[in-house]
């Protein structure tokens, strides 16, 4: 009892020192497990460990750090330029003429004015915007230590991967096979939640912002970014984004272009992940629609950012445990 205690308050304390380290502790993993087969093709044309796993991390970087960098830059610009433009709209009143112009929509127009400081409200918006902005941009300083530190862990992930897998199931009480099950199903799950969510979600997010800049909406990379977001989240989807924008165009009485965005947000943009989960995930997504809601959404709400990774782990860790479980407690009434 002594051992067991002393053991679960050491695991407490670890648990609390690796707190700070759990997002990049979780992307550097997810990281190392998606290139694995990079990396395993490189070891085997590379002499040395650390030649390798220094290769497959530079690899990666320029995969990830640098479509992300100039990403992000935009999103800034393009975030300030759309602020500005939709403020600049309200203090026009070209709002309240686009209404106007419907005599159905007409006493809309009047009741937003009485119940609604729309000017006020969209200075707010804006000043917000802005102050976001400059946070982000003084936060960058840390959002690059986390990077590197995530990086400086994907490179002993997948140098040490090895000899970690093999402690693993050292110290763990589950069988090899058991063990090897367990695995297999947490590299599914990442897998899955990267290529059949993240992977996705971008592709959409590029379809939708695509058709804003094609149709001439403001600040397409912004809303291609926000309904990719939205498209990680199950249940939820790029549809938030367009049909307001649809919407948008009719009341400016643009048809066409209304009819050509519901159509392509419809068929394309909705249609674009039953083409390529299949091709993408396979038969890896083992979770029912609303199991992995609640581990996006709730992983998020736990862990921050990490638990788009760890919220589908732990689900997939639980539930693999727990057959293990009744498989053995079976086999003891047998």
């Amino acid at each position: 009892m002594v051992l067991l205690g002393t053991i679960a308050f050491g695991g407490y304390l670890c648990y609390r020192m690796t707190l700070p380290f759990l997002p990049a502790l979780a992307w550097a993993g997810a990281l190392a497990i998606l290139f694995a087969p990079l990396h395993r093709w490189l070891e085997s044309r590379l002499r040395g460990a650390n030649l390798a796993a220094g290769v497959s991390l530079l690899l990666v970087a320029l995969i990830v750090v640098v479509p992300a960098t100039f990403l992000g830059q935009r999103l800034l610009q393009e975030s300030a330029r759309g602020a500005v433009l939709i403020k600049t709209k309200v203090d026009s009143g070209e709002w309240r003429r686009t209404l106007e112009a419907q005599p159905r929509l007409a006493p809309a127009a009047l009741w937003i004015e009485r119940q609604v400081d729309l000017p006020g409200t969209v200075q707010t918006l804006t000043t917000w915007l802005t102050t976001k902005a400059g946070l982000l941009v003084q936060g960058s300083v840390i959002q690059l230590i986390g990077l590197c530190l995530t990086f400086y862990l994907f490179f002993y992930f997948l140098r040490d991967r090895q000899a970690a897998l093999r402690s693993l199931r050292f110290l763990s009480p589950l069988s090899p096979g058991e063990m090897d099950h367990l695995f297999t199903r947490v590299e599914d799950t990442v897998f899955a939640t990267v290529y059949g969510t993240l992977a996705v979600a971008a592709v959409q997010g590029c379809l939708g912002g695509l058709m804003f800049w094609w149709l001439g909406l403001p600040a397409p990379l912004l809303w291609g970014v926000v309904m990719g977001l939205l498209a990680v989240v199950p249940v939820l989807g790029a549809f938030l984004v367009w049909v307001p924008a649809a919407l948008f165009l009719l009341l400016e009485g643009s048809w066409g272009k209304a009819l050509l965005l519901t159509i392509w947000g419809t068929v394309v943009v909705g249609g674009i992940d039953n083409l390529l989960l299949p091709v993408l995930v396979g038969n890896r997504l083992k979770q029912h629609t609303l199991l992995a809601f609640l581990s996006v959404v709730g992983g998020l709400m736990v862990f921050g950012s990490a638990g788009l990774i760890l919220g589908p782990v732990v689900l997939t860790v639980t539930t693999v445990l727990l057959e293990i479980w009744r498989e053995q407690a079976t086999a003891d009434r047998l």
